[in-house]
């Protein structure tokens, strides 16, 4: 579910030569007539107007989508929890078992793009169970009525006219077409611009259909990732044994050291040794200095374009090396957390010692890490960015 596709897509509209008078048709208003600008809108883009007027023929609002977009959250369980609710026996048993189902899909794979098998299975297994769980929600109805609400039209209006083109390949119906509330389609639930730029065609039969067809889901999804960067063949995350004495203002992703100068500061791989030493590294230590520690290679940060939620990707990128043949990693002994209201009271005071946590939401994201460690190391206290009670009592 790749969320930041949507600033990216935003460009889409100028790279179209989207005109001038359509873009001046307001969100909001009347849906309908929002309905006939995005037509008109097509047509001066260069589309068909036949093939317009039947690509848009049944588009509905859906309120069902606008309750949808207002209650999403992020991941708000911390890793451990959040970890160990998605990541299940069965789970790996059913990875592994596709793995070999498809094992020529993902040799083809490693060959083209130098992607492990684990990556794009743990994908397919959070993003819909495998292909089980697509979602139910007609993707031009959600498409259209997300652009025509006026929380962030710029993101979601893009994509209709790549599912419009994507109708024109013959790879998009428009009436039976269904994915997520936010119109991620298929397996691995790519947004339709992703598709039209990425879609690989890998079982033969002439279209790109990321619902039915796990080949062409798998083989998209790899190509999309070597698209936003991943390095072929290189690892992306690995569970480490970090010293006492370690300064913990050096983990988290703001700061990067090369594998060798890690091991110089006693870093070591829990089970088995560092890989390249002139490999960029961060230490990753989501739940403090007395929690699991993983060392993030730069194929880690691409995680980051697919889902912009930290426990998401910290989540997926281990189970990938799960299903590569790593261990469970070791829980460790973290301070217990705070809880939302805690955490509101929290961001307030690092605000009201101008620190910027972004919203005051209870929510413990990128900027309210930053904050706690900075604060931490004002005050004299491990700066490992985790907010803990003893934390919030001192303040």
């Amino acid at each position: 579910m790749r969320f930041s596709t949507f600033i990216g897509s935003a460009l889409m509209a100028v790279a179209l030569g989207a005109p001038v008078r359509a873009q001046d048709v307001p969100c909001g208003g009347s849906f309908s007539g929002f309905v006939n600008g995005l037509e008109d809108e097509a047509i001066s883009m260069g589309f068909d107007s036949a093939s317009v007027a039947r690509f848009f023929s049944g588009v509905q609002q859906s309120p069902s989508v606008l309750k949808a977009d207002q209650r999403q959250g992020i991941f708000q369980d911390p890793f451990i929890t959040f970890s160990r609710k998605l990541i299940s026996q069965s789970r790996l048993d059913k990875g592994r078992q596709l793995a070999g189902r498809y094992s020529d899909v993902f040799a083809r794979i490693q060959q083209d793009y130098g992607i492990a098998p684990g990556v794009l299975l743990a994908f397919w297994a959070f993003e819909t169970d495998y292909g089980a769980f697509q979602g139910d929600f007609n993707t031009l109805n959600a498409l259209v009525t997300l652009s025509h609400d006026c929380r962030r039209p710029e993101l979601f209006r893009p994509q209709i006219f790549a599912a419009l083109q994507l109708f024109e390949n013959g790879d998009f119906n428009p009436s039976t077409t269904t994915g997520a509330w936010a119109g991620e389609i298929g397996q691995v639930q790519m947004l339709p611009k992703d598709i039209l730029e990425n879609g690989v065609d890998g079982d033969g039969d002439g279209h790109v259909t990321l619902k039915t067809s796990a080949a062409d889901a798998l083989l998209s999804g790899a190509k999309m990732l070597s698209n936003l960067g991943w390095r072929p063949n290189e690892p992306w995350l690995q569970e480490v044994e970090l010293p006492d004495d370690l300064n913990w203002y050096d983990t988290g992703l703001h700061d990067t050291k090369t594998v060798a100068e890690w091991e110089q500061l006693g870093v070591r791989g829990r089970n088995g040794p560092l890989d390249d030493a002139r490999l960029d590294a961060s230490i990753i230590i989501p739940q403090g200095r007395r929690g699991p520690a993983f060392i993030a290679y730069p194929n880690f940060r691409v995680y980051f374009e697919w889902n912009q939620s930290f426990t998401y990707v910290l989540t997926a990128a281990y189970f990938g090396t799960r299903l590569e043949g790593a261990p469970v990693y070791d829980a460790g002994n973290p301070e217990p957390g705070l809880s939302g209201a805690q955490m509101k009271s929290l961001q307030s005071k690092l605000q009201a010692r101008g620190y910027d946590v972004g919203e005051v939401d209870g929510i413990l994201g990128s900027g309210t890490r930053d904050a706690v460690r900075e604060v931490q190391r004002e005050l004299g206290m491990p700066a490992d960015a985790w907010p803990t009670a003893d934390l919030l009592n001192r303040l």
